[in-house]
C-alpha cells in the first residue's frame, strides 16, 4: 500500500477516535443525573461522576504521551487505551450500585489518555502552518460526535428488555451501546492505522533511481574492517594484513562517518537534556495552559449545571436536553469549520483574543440574566438560550488556537509529553468544574462570579503577554547538534 494511503486511512481513524469520544460524552450525559438518581446517589455523585473521568484521563495523558515519544508509536498505546473505554463502558452497562457507576467512569477515562500521544503524532507529520487546520478538523470529529450522539439517544432511550442478569434500559444501554463501538474502533485501528514518520514521506517522494543512488552510497560508505575482524581472531589479522597491502599499493579507501544513531538513541538524548520547568514555566507556555484550564473549567461548571436548571425551570427530560446537545453540537461543528478558515488568514494569537472576547461575554449575560431568571417560561427560556449560544459559540476559537499555539512553542522531539501536560492541566480543569458546579446549584451568583473573574484574570494575563504568543522564528536544540556531530 502507498505512503498516501496509509497517511488519509490513518488520518481518517483518528478523526474516528475523536467521533467516538464525542459521542460518548453526548449519550451518557444526558442520562447520568437520571442513572445516579434511580441508584439512590446524592445531588454530589454527579460531580463525582464526571471528575472521575477526567481524573483518571489526567493521570494517564502524561504517560502516555512519554510512552510515545520514548518509542514513537501511538498504534500499541491506541489499542491498549481502549481496552479501558471497552471495560469502563461496560461496567457502567452493568449498573448495580452507584459506586460501580463511578468506578466505570473512572476506568473509562483512562482511554482518553491516548489523545495526547495522537496530538504528538500530529504535530510530528504536520507542517507548522497546516496545524491550526488539522486540529480544527480533529477536534471537528469530536464536535460531529456530539451532534450525532443524541440521535442515538432517541432510540437508546426506547430500550427496555433484559440481557441474563442485567437490565437494558434508557439509562444502562448507552453503556453496552459504547462498549460495542469501542470493541469496533479496536479492528478499525488493527488494520487502517499506520505509525507513519516524515522520514517515511520523504522516502515515498523518492524515485527509484534517487534510491538507488542512496543504496549505492550506503555501500560505499561501509567499514572495510568489520565489528568481527577487531576480536583479535588468527583469520582477521591475515584480513587485516592484505588491507594493508593493498593500501601500500596504492589503493585509497573510504573512511567511514560514525553509524547513525538510532530513533531510540536520538529520543534517550532528548530527554536527557529536558527540563520540565525550561519548558513549562514560559511566559506564554503558562498563558496558554491558563486559557485550557479556564475555559474548560467554566465549560465543564455550565455543563453541570445545565441539566439541573432545565429540570427545575422547563421540565427538561432525556429527550429535551439530548436535541438541546444536537443543537449545540451544530453550532459548534460551524464555528470550528470557521475557525478552521480564519486560522489561515489570522494568527493564533487573534483567534484566541476573539474567543476570549466571545466567553467573556457569554460569561456577563450569564451572570445577569442565568444565575435569577426573571419573567415567563418563554423570557427565561430565551435568556436560557441565547447564554448557551453565546458560551458554545467561543469554544471553537479557544479550543483550537491554545492547542495550535502550544505545539508551536513547545519542543517538537517531547512533543507527546507536552500535549499530556496540557490535556492533564484540562483534565484538573474537568474535575473542578463539575465539582465546583455541583456544590453551588441553589447559589448562582457565587459559581458564576467565580468564572467571570477567572477569565478576566485570562484576559490580562493574555493582553500582557499578547507579544510573546508566537511561534518562536528559530529553536536552537543543543542535544540534537550534538547527537548529529
Amino acid at each position: 500500500m502507498d505512503f498516501r494511503r496509509k497517511k488519509r486511512l490513518t488520518f481518517f481513524t483518528i478523526g474516528l477516535i475523536f467521533l467516538l469520544s464525542g459521542i460518548e460524552y453526548a449519550v451518557i450525559l444526558p442520562t447520568i443525573w437520571r442513572y445516579l438518581q434511580t441508584l439512590n446517589a446524592a445531588p454530589y455523585f454527579l460531580g463525582l461522576s464526571l471528575s472521575a473521568f477526567s481524573f483518571s484521563g489526567l493521570l494517564a495523558g502524561p504517560l502516555f504521551g512519554h510512552w510515545s515519544d520514548r518509542t514513537l508509536t501511538t498504534k500499541k498505546i491506541i489499542l491498549f487505551a481502549n481496552i479501558f473505554e471497552i471495560v469502563g463502558n461496560f461496567m457502567y452497562f452493568m449498573g448495580f450500585s452507584k459506586w460501580l457507576l463511578l468506578s466505570s467512569r473512572l476506568v473509562a477515562g483512562i482511554g482518553t489518555g491516548a489523545g495526547s500521544s495522537i496530538f504528538g503524532f500530529l504535530t510530528r507529520n504536520t507542517a507548522p502552518e497546516d496545524r491550526s487546520t488539522v486540529f480544527a478538523a480533529v477536534m471537528a470529529c469530536r464536535q460531529a460526535g456530539l451532534l450525532i450522539g443524541p440521535g442515538f439517544n432517541l432510540f437508546l432511550r426506547l430500550c427496555d428488555f433484559e440481557m441474563g442478569p442485567f437490565i437494558v434500559n434508557k439509562y444502562t444501554a448507552p453503556g453496552l451501546f459504547m462498549c460495542l463501538l469501542w470493541i469496533l474502533l479496536q479492528l478499525v485501528v488493527v488494520f487502517m492505522y499506520w505509525d507513519i514518520s516524515p522520514e517515511d514521506e520523504r522516502r515515498s517522494q523518492r524515485s527509484p533511481e534517487q534510491e538507488e543512488e542512496e543504496e549505492e552510497e550506503e555501500e560505499e560508505a561501509k567499514p572495510l574492517v568489520g565489528p568481527n575482524e577487531l576480536s583479535g581472531s588468527y583469520g582477521t589479522v591475515t584480513s587485516i594484513q592484505s588491507r594493508a597491502s593493498s593500501m601500500a599499493n596504492g589503493d585509497l579507501t573510504r573512511v567511514s562517518p560514525p553509524p547513525s544513531p538510532t530513533p531510540e538513541e536520538l529520543s534517550s538524548s532528548v530527554f536527557k537534556s529536558f527540563s520540565a520547568s525550561r519548558e513549562f514555566l514560559r511566559e506564554e507556555v503558562v498563558v496558554l495552559l491558563a486559557a485550557q484550564f479556564i475555559t474548560l473549567f467554566n465549560q465543564t461548571a455550565l455543563e453541570t449545571m445545565v441539566t439541573p436548571l432545565t429540570q427545575k425551570f422547563f421540565n427538561f427530560g432525556e429527550l429535551e436536553n439530548s436535541i438541546m446537545y444536537c443543537v449545540c453540537g451544530v453550532e459548534v461543528i460551524a464555528g470550528f469549520l470557521f475557525v478552521r478558515w480564519f486560522s489561515k488568514r489570522a494568527a493564533e494569537r487573534v483567534v484566541l483574543a476573539v474567543g476570549l472576547i466571545l466567553c467573556n461575554i457569554s460569561c456577563v449575560w450569564c451572570l445577569i440574566f442565568l444565575a435569577n431568571p426573571q419573567g415567563g417560561f418563554a423570557w427565561q427560556l430565551a435568556e436560557f438560550i441565547i447564554g448557551v449560544f453565546l458560551q458554545v459559540l467561543g469554544l471553537p476559537f479557544v479550543a483550537v488556537a491554545q492547542v495550535s499555539l502550544f505545539s508551536k512553542i513547545t519542543a517538537e522531539k517531547t512533543q507527546g509529553f507536552s500535549q499530556g501536560i496540557r490535556r492533564s492541566v484540562g483534565g484538573l480543569a474537568t474535575i473542578l468544574g463539575p465539582l465546583w458546579a455541583g456544590g453551588l446549584t441553589s447559589n448562582l451568583y457565587v459559581m458564576m462570579g467565580v468564572m467571570m473573574g477567572l477569565l478576566a484574570l485570562l484576559t490580562v494575563m493574555m493582553v500582557v503577554s499578547y507579544e510573546r504568543l508566537v511561534e518562536p522564528v528559530t529553536v536552537d536544540d543543543p542535544s540534537e547538534t550534538e547527537v548529529e556531530d
